[in-house]
């Protein structure tokens, strides 16, 4: 008989103090490929949260892929209460042909909640949502910046769900952004089935980032403990995530070539040039300017661009200052044996 405390992945039934890795067939490859999406299941022994975190709904943002990796190797899961259920590769179409988006050109991150008999982005959201989601108390998504553009590490979330708040503030990233959920993405159909979602944002596609891995781990572990799924003898961080409740966009005036004099974490005044925008082939020069003052939470990393190039994204906090000093300490959190007055010459995040 089935206990009532069994989940079910594929038609395959999971009790606590079970750890598997359910495979879930897929649409096949056109040439008959079979694909598979492998989903790792870890059950405590006691009932609790069920925690879903995924990766690679965009199929070239690969630091998540490491993030899960390393995590389900963590110690501190052999002993959980409740269940954490972690999906890889979601996109396993968009991964194999490295590329953001499936083989019709569709954002699977634009097609959720999804349906059982539209087009592939549509099926493969909708086997997401009735297999994984649809057994989640709590989901974490993780994301990378889109190709040749960079992010700060970061949680975006609707900060009006007091338990997304919690899981926000537990994950501890340098920066929280507030946001609702973009139409079709998973954020917004988690959202409406109140299930409380943060996405968290750090570094670019198709590369690794030690620094972004690093966070998102610790992250995953710091909402698992906040949520009583394990004990944790670390010492807690002095350092708190920032609150911007609002971004912003800084396009190129001109079409060229850019040399950006600022970088991501930076904090930038209102009126700063944040880049010159130059013609290959002419004596022409034009600055980028920043609008507003705030910290630099994304920025291009290809030179060439063309007039109206997304170049920097500008995270807004109410103080600047606090903001600056704050980012300087995670820094050097990161690197103990750094001091202020070398942050100068640190690479980025």
């Amino acid at each position: 008989m089935k206990s009532p405390h069994t989940i079910i992945i594929n038609e395959s039934p999971i009790e606590l103090g079970d750890r598997r890795i359910i495979m879930v067939d897929m649409p096949k490859l056109y040439d008959c490929t079979p694909i598979s999406m492998p989903i790792h299941v870890i059950r405590g022994e006691k009932p609790g949260p069920i925690l879903v975190v995924v990766a690679a709904i965009h199929g070239d943002e690969i630091n998540g892929i490491e993030i899960i990796k390393l995590l389900l190797k963590k110690t501190q899961l052999k002993s959980i209460a409740g269940t954490l259920i972690a999906v890889p590769i979601v996109n396993i179409y968009g991964f194999l042909y490295q590329t953001r988006y499936l083989m019709d050109r569709r954002d699977l991150n634009r097609s959720f909640p999804g349906s059982i008999s539209g087009s592939l982005a549509a099926r493969l959201a909708n086997l997401v949502m009735s297999e994984v989601i649809s057994q989640a108390t709590h989901i974490i998504d993780l994301h990378t910046g889109s190709l040749h553009r960079s992010n700060f590490p970061q949680i975006r979330a609707n900060l009006a769900d007091k338990n997304t708040v919690k899981m926000a503030k537990a994950f501890n990233s340098p920066v929280i952004l507030h946001s609702e959920g973009p139409p079709g993405s998973l954020r917004l159909a988690a959202e409406e089935k109140n299930i409380p979602i943060i996405v968290y944002e750090a570094g670019e596609a198709l590369r690794f980032n030690d620094t972004a891995i690093k966070i998102g781990i610790k992250g995953v572990l710091n909402v698992m403990q906040e949520l009583k799924m394990i004990h944790s003898t670390d010492k807690k961080s002095k350092n708190h995530s920032l609150i911007a409740q609002s971004s912003y966009w800084v396009r190129s005036p001109h079409s060229g070539i850019t040399r950006p004099f600022k970088t991501l974490g930076d904090t930038v005044k209102d009126g700063e040039i944040l880049a010159t925008i130059s013609n290959p082939v002419g004596d022409e020069e034009y600055h980028v300017i920043a609008p507003h003052a705030g910290t630099i939470i994304g920025k291009s990393n290809i030179p060439t661009v063309h007039d109206g190039a997304a170049l920097f994204h500008i995270a807004t906090f109410e103080k600047l200052k606090h903001v600056e000093e704050e980012i300087k300490n995670r820094q050097i959190s990161l690197d103990p044996n750094l001091d202020a007055t070398e942050m100068a010459h640190v690479q980025p995040i």
